[in-house]
């Protein structure tokens, strides 16, 4: 079984920020690949459905993102997973716009939800790290994750978004590689020539 969590902060106020970009990308998830209806469970709100014949639990927590650990643990003990059953997708400071990563493990780089996940379950989970990029000066960070995406950047989101919700039974089989070319051949693909030049240039 998949645990694949979105970290973002619950209400409408937030829902077009920055740091909402985790949720934003589950409910893609969850829309495209029809994972059942939302239910109110591990404080968080969940959809249950199959990915590539996988079972698979979508979790937003809403305990706001700093203490999203709580939840995440909470699944787990139900369903009796380890970390290495969680995916957890979260914007990323440290990637330009747009940039997507896969890991496994690591720190923090500075994420609150990040950090409180790490914090019930240990760092060996798997991440999707969603670049929002730096505002320059930590000062200006909580400004910069807290505002929602300008219109420029919706120009980049949306077709990210929709690639990763078509390519993500590729993460219920483990294959975090695949999910991540998949992603970025569905945002640019090659032409019929296999030139990689842009099908729409």
């Amino acid at each position: 079984m998949l645990l694949l969590v979105g970290l973002g902060n619950p209400g409408p106020e937030h829902a077009r920020q920055r740091h909402n970009v985790g949720f934003m990308a589950l409910e893609r998830i969850i829309d495209r690949q029809r994972l059942g209806v939302t239910r109110v469970r591990f404080q968080g709100q969940v959809n249950e459905g199959a990915l590539a014949g996988e079972k698979v639990l979508g979790l937003r927590p809403m305990t706001y993102m700093n203490e999203s650990g709580r939840a995440v643990a909470e699944a787990m003990r139900f369903y009796k997973l380890t970390p290495d059953d969680v995916v957890v997708i979260h914007d990323e400071l440290d990637l330009a716009p747009g940039k997507l990563r896969v890991k496994q493990g690591g720190g923090a780089a500075g994420n609150n939800g990040i950090r409180s996940v790490m914090r019930h379950i240990g760092p060996d989970f798997r991440r999707v790290r969603i670049g929002v990029g730096h505002p320059g000066h930590k000062d200006a960070v909580l400004r910069h994750v807290l505002h929602d995406f300008s219109k420029v950047e919706l120009q980049w989101l949306e077709p990210l978004l929709d690639a990763i919700a078509e390519a993500a039974p590729l993460l219920a089989q483990g294959d975090d590689p695949g999910f991540a070319t998949r992603v970025a051949l569905l945002r640019d693909p090659p032409d019929n020539f296999g030139r990689g030049k842009r099908a729409d240039a």
